[in-house]
């Protein structure tokens, strides 16, 4: 039942916060319309029927003790100017008293008021003309037949009470909405800052508003912005001087390996290693924030990364279903590529890339026949310096740090990456882009 009616609730804050106001609004409308109709439309009804009764049975008297033509048809015209009552008599006439039952509150008010002035056995039509009220009465000489305008059983109120109700919550809904729309406006550019620094860009012209929770809210988003910033700049600039601290010895060993001559391919290839090594955490540490987000041309891109690839001597397959333009980095995102296709080069012989769009998501599909990455292993992959135990490695270079960096640039373009089986038996690897 709860998730039920949580389907039908709205998602937004400004959606839950006018139910929150709309609710008790319809509910005391609603009792207040209750009361109304107990208290109000009740008394008023049935004191305008007993109006009407109380002028019928005093015509009646009037008629009785009056039986002169002349007096009777002085009192009718009188009746008529003063009381809005049309009467004539149908002499010798019977009451029928078969016939559409009272089913209206107007209709039930008066029978009761004519039980209570009357006291004659009666019968009121009120569908046959819209706009009157048929009453007839049996009396000992005939049928009294008596016609009055539905006004005089009606209050007018009930239309403006309705229309004040109505009126009223609509203004406040309206009013209500304003105020509300404003009061979220700075939690969605709060929303879109965070978005757009989670994603590496620009965060400009972002300053607290609104509420003081937001501004508060804000204000801390600005300084977690900052440490962020601060601390990527710090492990940046560390890891670069450790690199570069570290170049310089390797560099003098290499020299002096080739001076000394012999055979030392060994120690040369530790030492190249040890180099890529230092290449590879620089690339981690420093990611790809500093380059801007443009538009590019994603085919061309993916063209230029696989022909670099096949001049290595990979076999590999490209098809791409038109020019797909994307918002990317284009050298961290020609990087990721490489590195996984140096990856699916490592282990397989035979590689296949495939784009396309889908909706607003532009989709890389790169696999390979090799060995893969068993499913219970996959998500380990993306951990930095995490290296698997099974015959294919994680990353190029030995390190444990290629997925972690393609998985950080993909996301830092409001993408997503997935290791899946291939049809060709080994890894899938699926690159999802905002388009």
């Amino acid at each position: 039942m709860a998730l039920t009616i949580k389907t039908f609730l709205p998602k937004s804050l400004l959606g839950r916060s006018l139910l929150i106001i709309v609710v008790p609004l319809i509910l005391v409308q609603l009792v207040s319309g209750v009361i109304f109709f107990e208290a109000h439309w009740d008394k008023v009804s049935l004191r305008l029927a007993r109006g009407v009764a109380g002028d019928i049975a005093a015509v009646i008297d009037l008629l009785r003790t009056n039986p002169k033509p002349k007096e009777r048809r002085w009192i009718l015209e009188t009746v008529a100017d003063r009381m809005q009552l049309t009467i004539s008599m149908q002499e010798n006439d019977v009451l029928r008293l078969s016939g559409p039952q009272a089913k209206s509150l107007v209709d039930k008010m008066l029978a009761r008021a004519m039980r209570e002035y009357v006291k004659k056995p009666f019968r009121i039509d009120t569908e046959s003309k819209p706009r009157d009220v048929i009453i007839n009465i049996q009396l000992p000489e005939g049928v009294l037949h008596v016609v009055t305008s539905r006004k005089r059983l009606f209050s007018s109120t009930t239309y403006v009470f309705l229309a004040w109700m109505v009126g009223s919550s609509l203004i406040l809904f309206g009013v209500a909405t304003v105020f509300m729309r404003n009061q979220v406006k700075p939690i969605r550019r709060l929303a879109r800052a965070a978005e757009d620094f989670g994603l590496g860009r620009e965060v400009a012209n972002f300053k607290p508003e609104g509420a003081r929770e937001v501004r508060q809210a804000a204000a801390a988003f600005m300084a977690m912005q900052e440490r962020i910033i601060r601390h990527i700049r710090q492990r940046t600039d560390m890891l670069a001087g450790v690199s570069h601290d570290l170049r310089t010895p390797l560099t003098r060993m290499r020299l002096e390996l080739e001076m000394q001559g012999g055979d030392a391919s060994a120690l040369k290839t530790d030492i190249a290693e040890m180099e890529h090594m230092l290449e590879g955490y620089l690339a981690f540490a420093r990611g790809e924030g500093a380059e801007d987000i443009v538009p590019a041309n994603l085919s061309s891109l993916l063209e230029s990364s696989v022909s670099q690839a096949r001049r290595n001597g990979a076999l590999i397959d490209l098809h791409t279903e038109e020019v797909i333009k994307v918002p990317l980095r284009p050298l961290a995102f020609r990087r990721s590529i490489t590195n996984i296709l140096d990856n699916a080069m490592r282990y397989g012989d035979n590689i296949t890339v495939r784009a396309g769009k889908r909706g607003g998501v532009a989709e890389i599909i790169i696999e390979d026949d090799g060995p893969g990455i068993p499913a219970d292993k996959r998500e380990d992959a993306f951990r930095p310096f995490y290296r698997l135990e099974s015959s294919r490695n994680s990353d190029t270079g030995g390190v444990g740090l290629g997925l972690s960096i393609v998985r950080d640039t993909i996301r830092s373009l409001g993408g997503e990456i997935l290791l899946e089986d291939s049809s060709l038996g080994g890894l899938r690897v699926q690159l999802r882009l905002p388009s």
